[in-house]
């Protein structure tokens, strides 16, 4: 797989955003409540993007793009932004991107990617997130932090 390169810049917060394709199929009935089910359970999803490079920066952007992405065409691991943080993620680009001066001396770059499946938190971890009181849940998780990487650390060096 290849990767995003680590000398750019990540996308910019402005501009940026989720959009999970539909993941539903819905089917009106002649009389009574429309059906609805799931299509798929891995649910790609649209992000839109944009970056501000300089002059090397933005060279090195499009020769990745034409040789590396293959003008777009192949999969990638790039940081994204989600409900769990930063994280690698798969991405291609849906379509070319656009580019356009920024100030004088910078580019702007926008694009729109398509991640395979958007990561979010695990079926149990959301059970247990909607099953506990979040502040206990908090301090279990510091303690448990402590014993395993302190208390037990300093035991064992005794």
């Amino acid at each position: 797989m290849i990767k995003f390169p680590q000398h750019l810049p990540l996308p910019t917060i402005d501009g940026y955003s989720i959009k999970p394709d539909d993941a539903i199929i819905r089917t009106d009935m002649e009389s009574g409540p429309a059906r609805q089910r799931r299509r798929f359970t891995q649910t790609p999803s649209k992000i839109a993007v944009r970056w501000v490079m300089n002059q090397e920066q933005f060279s090195l952007f499009e020769a990745w793009y034409k040789f590396h992405a293959k003008e777009g065409a192949e999969w990638f691991d790039i940081q994204l932004l989600g409900g769990l943080g930063l994280i690698e993620q798969e991405a291609r680009f849906i379509q070319q991107f656009e580019a356009g001066l920024y100030k004088g001396l910078l580019w702007e770059i926008t694009a729109e990617l398509e991640i395979r499946d958007r990561p979010t938190l695990s079926e149990g971890a959301l059970d247990i997130l909607l099953d506990s009181d979040p502040v206990k849940l908090g301090r279990t998780v510091e303690r448990l932090h402590y014993l395993v990487h302190t208390f037990i650390p300093n035991r064992l060096n005794k």
